[in-house]
């Protein structure tokens, strides 16, 4: 039996445990994740034994998973609800733990073949397929909603409108289906970060320019995770609130400071808070969006509420000088430093237009009568928020041309001797 050959052969006895294992611990920690962020937002109260639904819910939305909302308020009216938001807290989670499985096996190797690598990530795929449609199959709920007291009570008693129910469910097909697609991108993007993970011999040329680049926006993007996680807890010592904090950093805390990173970049995004809703951010950016109108959230926007936010601007500068750096002392001594430019422009374009992709939210929830309009005051609300899209990837681009010529030319003074040339401008 050769070298090459055994470790083939370990995959191919072990694999299908191996998958289980990789698929099992990746819907766990999601699952752990959502339960946890969902309590400390208080949902373990909801009615009728939710909770385990809701968590289930939160899971397949994570993934990329679609869940309907429907109710009933009587005879002649009807509730309206539409979510579109990713908690990308848990997101994050399950991805990082499925990358990790993932690679476990083809560590220490420099080569495998695509074969191989197609087989271990079609196991990984059908147990996903299994372990996904029992999770969508579970993330289903109906319970009853008090209409409120007042005159809207008494509206609903008269009309038939007392007993508001509502409820929600997987759509099954299309979860598993966009499921499918969030862990191909895991598996990809896992195989283009690590730098141990191994490649078919035909992509091995394309590592040299893809490999440095995608790893400093992986750790550019958890960078902002873990500054804005040690700030969240900070304020939840200092000033309190630390269950609604520990919402925010188990649920969607990617929610908040990946976009504040792309507002640090000049970016502008547009949005509304109406109603009883609220995003998990704080009070500044409420304030900016909770306005009868669509509001801009920008720097000038928000600094006319807080001065503070300037800080985005330099945080953003720090660490993206800090990530081309990162990039250009891991590329070949060949590598010129308008290359590196390039490279760092086109990564951080792609970076900003997931940020911008994953990060919308579009939230709306009504009680109609007649199938009219809304009413309810405190029973009908709408957010929103969405990027400006080509302007934030057009100032991607110029911040990655910048960051990444000033990276090359510091990465080009700390080389060591006989490792990295100086790039050539």
């Amino acid at each position: 039996m050769s070298l090459r050959t055994a470790p083939d052969q370990v995959v191919a006895r072990h694999g299908w445990v191996q998958a289980l294992t990789t698929v099992l611990a990746g819907l766990i920690a999601m699952i752990v994740v959502s339960a946890l962020g969902l309590w400390a937002a208080g949902a373990a109260d909801l009615p009728g034994g939710a909770f385990p639904r809701v968590v289930a819910a939160t899971s397949v939305m994570a993934v990329g998973g679609s869940v309907k909302f429907a109710g009933n308020a009587g005879a002649i009216a009807e509730t309206r609800a539409a979510l579109t938001v990713i908690p990308l807290s848990v997101t994050l989670t399950g991805a990082l733990v499925v990358a990790a499985g993932f690679l476990r096996p083809l560590r220490h190797r420099a080569v495998a073949g695509a074969p191989e690598l197609a087989g271990w990530a079609g196991r990984i795929a059908v147990v996903w397929l299994l372990a996904l449609t029992a999770l969508a199959l579970s993330a289903r709920r109906t319970f009853a909603l008090s209409p409120g007291e007042g005159a809207l009570s008494d509206l609903g008693d008269v009309l038939g409108a007392a007993s508001t129910r509502v409820g929600f469910q997987a759509d099954v097909p299309v979860t598993l289906g966009l499921g499918h697609l969030w862990l191909a991108g895991v598996l990809v993007l896992a195989l283009l970060v690590s730098p141990g993970a191994p490649l078919p011999p035909r992509l091995l040329r394309f590592q040299e320019s893809v490999r440095p680049a995608a790893y400093a926006m992986v750790v550019l993007l958890l960078a902002y995770v873990v500054l804005g996680g040690v700030i969240a807890l900070v304020v939840a010592v200092t000033r309190g609130h630390a269950a609604q904090t520990l919402a925010v950093v188990l649920l969607g805390l990617p929610n908040l400071v990946w976009p504040l990173f792309t507002i640090g970049l000049g970016a502008t995004w547009e949005g509304r808070v109406e109603g009883p809703f609220g995003l998990p951010m704080p009070q500044v950016l409420d304030s900016v969006l909770r306005t009868p109108d669509i509001s801009t959230l920008d720097l000038r926007t928000l600094s006319e509420q807080d001065g503070r936010v300037w800080w985005l601007v330099v945080v953003g500068s720090v660490l993206l000088s800090a990530v081309a750096f990162l990039m250009a002392s891991r590329s070949p001594a060949r590598m010129r430093a308008w290359q590196h430019a390039v490279h760092m422009a086109v990564a951080l374009a792609l970076t900003v237009l997931t940020i911008c992709l994953l990060g919308r939210i579009d939230a709306h929830y009504g009680l109609s009568l007649f199938g009219v309009g809304d009413i309810g005051g405190g029973l009908s609300g709408e957010l929103f928020l969405r990027p400006a899209l080509w302007g934030a990837l057009g100032l991607a681009l110029l911040w990655g041309l910048v960051t990444g010529f000033v990276g090359a030319l510091l990465a080009s003074r700390v080389r060591h001797h006989g490792e990295l040339g100086n790039p050539r401008t």
